[in-house]
């Protein structure tokens, strides 16, 4: 698909009216590769700290990807509304299967315990969620910034390495980029990761 011609807003509503077509079960075979592919990619293997969310929307789901990485030790965070910072975002421990509550937008998140943040400094690596991407590694969300906006204040030095996760129909040949975009290190699909990093 080609995006030269159109708005980031109808970009955004092609990608998610694609991901939201896919089935239930090819929603459930692209978890399933994900988890059987990612663990074993060094950008994960060598991260002791991995920040990831709860699926929504038709995105690709890592909730056996979380099992994987908890069963091999790997400390787990997911994303909350920050309380005090406006479209930022916090980060919190989390145990596959633990409570969720629902957040404003309708995304399931853990309850909010200041004993278990996780500070971004600690954080190896953070896998995102995605609207759409390009082979460059340029990533288009939601369109709300919450990931940019959190991202965008850190040096790229000290920033998590960043893998954008996709359905296959979700890549792009070029995408519409804005300057507050935050570029990815590496786009995974449950065909496979492209590593954007060399």
């Amino acid at each position: 698909m080609s995006v030269d011609t159109l708005s980031r807003a109808a970009c955004r509503h092609q990608l998610r009216q694609a991901r939201r077509a896919l089935s239930p079960e090819q929603q459930k075979q692209a978890a399933i590769g994900l988890a059987r592919h990612l663990p074993d990619h060094t950008l994960v293997q060598h991260a002791q700290s991995v920040a990831l969310y709860i699926a929504n929307d038709g995105e690709l789901d890592p909730h056996l990807l979380a099992e994987v990485l908890h069963t091999r030790g790997k400390r787990l965070a997911l994303p909350v509304l920050h309380p005090f910072h406006s479209q930022h975002l916090l980060f919190l421990e989390y145990l596959p299967g633990q409570p969720m509550r629902t957040n404003r937008y309708g995304i399931p998140e853990p309850d909010l315990d200041k004993t278990r943040v996780v500070p971004m400094a600690e954080l190896d690596l953070i896998l995102l969620p995605l609207v759409g991407f390009d082979n460059a590694g340029n990533r288009m969300g939601m369109g709300g910034g919450f990931y940019d906006r959190t991202l965008g204040c850190l040096d790229m030095g000290a920033r998590p390495q960043l893998i954008g996760l996709a359905h296959e129909c979700q890549r792009v040949d070029q995408l519409p980029v804005a300057p507050w975009d935050v570029p990815m290190d590496a786009i995974a699909t449950a065909e496979g990761l492209i590593d954007l990093a060399g």
